[in-house]
């Protein structure tokens, strides 16, 4: 089911009339006249509901007077709109009137002015209630107050995460910005909803290095769609601790990141290229150290030991000549390796106790791991001595 939720304001344009009729051009096919943008886009996008959303003063007498509803209602909500006093009780008569004349559920939602975080959470928890899992939102900024177009937005957002509902655009009927013709043009607002899905991937990457993320908005930004699945697979191999596959993948699909101009490219093109760029390093050791830094980095320590513990084994494999894909040369030179150099074994008990939850027999691995600072400190003081020459 789709639902418009338009936004009511309070000012007024015209003094005789309430807002000033405009030409609203949708498209090459469709333009409507209207004082009341929503009223024109729910005849162009002929929703399943309508929500009007507004203050207790906003101009619900206005918007019902000029959609010929009960004559006796709207002097009722004229007195209680100059008071700033309109409650549910008056507007239940007009919005069932509404209704009946388009032919589709019209509810109003009363909000508070947003005049502080309090109320603009009050605004979102409000709004959640209203809609349901699955329900196709599209929202109209166009007449609320000046600040409210910021608060859909973020409310787009919550109710996407919170409600399960899918934002399909936000509009805007841009009344002062007139084309040559007189016509009103009809601004569509959704992609600033992309760059917010950008923004968050790249909070979400910055977190747990999982670059798949970016992979289903290189296909909505216009990406070829197995090429971005490359990039998801490649994410995979390195979070399986494959950092073999997924540099192999990475390489192929690389090109591709680095030729893509997509509308939204030049705003996070280079960011993208810069935290997939680890596999640019020369040998397999370089790839893993990379991979354990950055991950001790997001505090993801049980990944941050295995790459740097194997970056250490892979590079006991490539001073002796042996070959680092190979499992039975790996632990050998492991064995051999280790007999040297006693801070790979404390690297050792570390993973081992990272990665099976139980308390290791060594105190000094133990008191590391109660406390989060502390082992964050021995992880870097192991890979400095580790990887010292």
């Amino acid at each position: 089911m789709t639902t418009l939720i338009s936004f009511l304001g309070k000012g007024r344009l015209d003094p005789q009339t309430g807002y000033r009729t405009a030409t609203y051009r949708f498209d090459e096919e469709f333009a409507r006249a209207a004082p009341f943008f929503g009223l024109a886009l729910a005849e162009y996008l002929r929703p399943q509901r309508l929500v009007i959303v507004g203050t207790a003063g906003s101009m619900w007498d206005v918007f019902f007077e000029r959609d010929g509803i009960d004559d006796e209602a709207v002097l009722q909500l004229m007195a209680a709109t100059e008071a700033g006093e309109v409650d549910e009780r008056l507007l239940e008569l007009p919005r069932r009137q509404l209704g009946q004349r388009l032919g589709i559920p019209v509810d109003c939602l009363l909000i508070p002015y947003a005049r502080d975080a309090s109320e603009q959470a009050s605004i979102l928890h409000a709004l959640a209630t209203i809609v349901r899992p699955g329900e196709r939102l599209c929202l109209d900024v166009t007449h609320g107050f000046r600040h409210l177009p910021m608060l859909a937005l973020v409310a787009a957002r919550y109710l996407q995460r919170v409600a399960g509902v899918k934002v399909e655009e936000l509009y805007y009927g841009a009344l002062e910005m007139p084309t040559a013709e007189g016509e009103t043009p009809v601004l569509r607002l959704g992609g600033l909803l992309a760059m917010l899905d950008w923004v968050e991937a790249l909070a979400t990457y910055d977190k747990d290095g999982d670059y798949g993320v970016f992979a289903p908005l290189l296909v909505a930004d216009g990406m070829e769609q197995r090429r971005a699945e490359q990039l998801a697979r490649a994410a995979y191999f390195e979070r399986t601790s494959n950092p073999v596959r997924a540099r192999e993948t990475l390489t192929s699909v690389f090109a591709s990141v680095e030729a893509h101009r997509g509308a939204l490219a030049a705003l996070f093109g280079d960011t993208l290229k810069e935290r997939i760029g680890w596999f640019r390093g020369g040998l397999r050791e370089d790839w893993e150290l990379s991979l354990g830094d950055a991950y001790r980095d997001r505090r993801d320590y049980l990944r941050a030991a295995t790459f740097t513990y194997e970056a250490f084994v892979t590079r006991a494999c490539n001073e002796r000549s042996f070959n680092p894909n190979d499992f039975d040369c790996r632990r050998e030179a492991y064995q051999e390796a280790r007999a040297t150099i006693p801070a790979v074994i404390r690297l050792e008990h570390l993973r081992n106790a990272l990665a099976h939850g139980v308390r290791p027999r060594a105190e000094q691995t133990a008191k590391t791991l109660d406390d989060e600072k502390r082992l964050r400190s021995t992880l870097e003081a192991l890979r400095n001595e580790l990887f010292k020459s």
